[in-house]
């Protein structure tokens, strides 16, 4: 299999703390109880892992009238975070790791440039203490698997019995179209549905479910669980959105036997 991660270039800095974290400590965000959750589960922390990206997110012009996807700027949006999540998973593959949990997406505008915007994804790289039934804990892509459920729900999903697959998003950066003064006065005062309003904010989400739902099919997924559906203005104003849908994929491709009255693992 061709190497998923031959393109990524780490920093000589990330490169000597993940070295120094093989010979010493790991590394963890997790809380107590999330860490002793995530190790009756059967994974090992190994490290926090993370991936950044500095990113020039630019101008798009806009229609007043009308409602419309600014495709532009949902396609640097994605491919902002794709750049953050890709780095934190090499970092996770220069340790062994077998996925990646507590994954946290964050977005931050800088004020030393228009227009710039630092994309971080990080999380706690974990090992498992057996393989599944499946032969491996990577997914179909030859990537760790990487999850934003909590120490709780990933202990959960393990002891049903499903393996998590991989950390899905969609993106749609949306221009609501503004209403003109007769249409604006003719609702004042009055309980009326605005369906302009309604129409784009329904189309927006629908197409960043959408894109969601096809990267889970790309993992060969049969569920996404923990969804959740953004609305984040960022510094576009009122009328510029963008819609953002994450979650966490899973599988039912694991076996589940449990070893302890503490710990479910999955074994071939």
């Amino acid at each position: 299999m061709t190497d998923p991660f031959s393109g990524v270039s780490l920093s000589a800095s990330a490169r000597a703390r993940l070295a120094d974290g093989k010979k010493h400590l790991f590394t963890s965000d997790l809380s107590v109880n999330e860490f002793l959750l995530v190790r009756q589960a059967g994974f090992r922390p190994v490290g926090l892992v993370l991936g950044s990206s500095v990113y020039h997110v630019g101008i798009q012009t806009r229609r007043w009238g009308q409602n419309m996807e600014l495709d532009k700027l949902s396609a640097a949006m994605y491919h902002a975070r794709e750049l953050a999540m890709t780095r934190m998973e090499a970092e996770a593959d220069a340790l062994g790791a077998d996925g990646i949990v507590g994954v946290r997406l964050e977005i931050e505008f800088k004020d030393y440039g228009n227009n710039l915007a630092e994309f971080v994804a990080i999380g706690t790289a974990v090992v498992a203490d057996h393989a599944p039934a499946s032969g491996t804990w990577r997914n179909n892509k030859g990537l760790p698997f990487t999850s934003d459920l909590s120490g709780q729900d990933f202990w959960t999903l393990i002891q049903s019995g499903y393996a998590p697959l991989g950390l899905v998003m969609g993106t749609c950066v949306y221009h609501i179209a503004h209403r003109g003064t007769i249409a604006a006065l003719s609702s004042l005062g009055a309980n009326v549905e605005i369906t302009q309003f309604t129409e784009a904010l329904y189309d927006a989400r629908e197409l960043a479910m959408g894109r969601m739902q096809t990267e889970a099919e790309t993992l060969a997924a049969d569920g996404i669980v923990g969804v959740q559906l953004l609305s984040l203005p960022h510094r576009w104003g009122g009328h510029t959105t963008e819609f953002f849908a994450i979650g966490s994929v899973r599988s039912a491709n694991c076996a589940r036997i449990t070893s302890s009255p503490l710990r479910a693992s999955c074994f071939p």
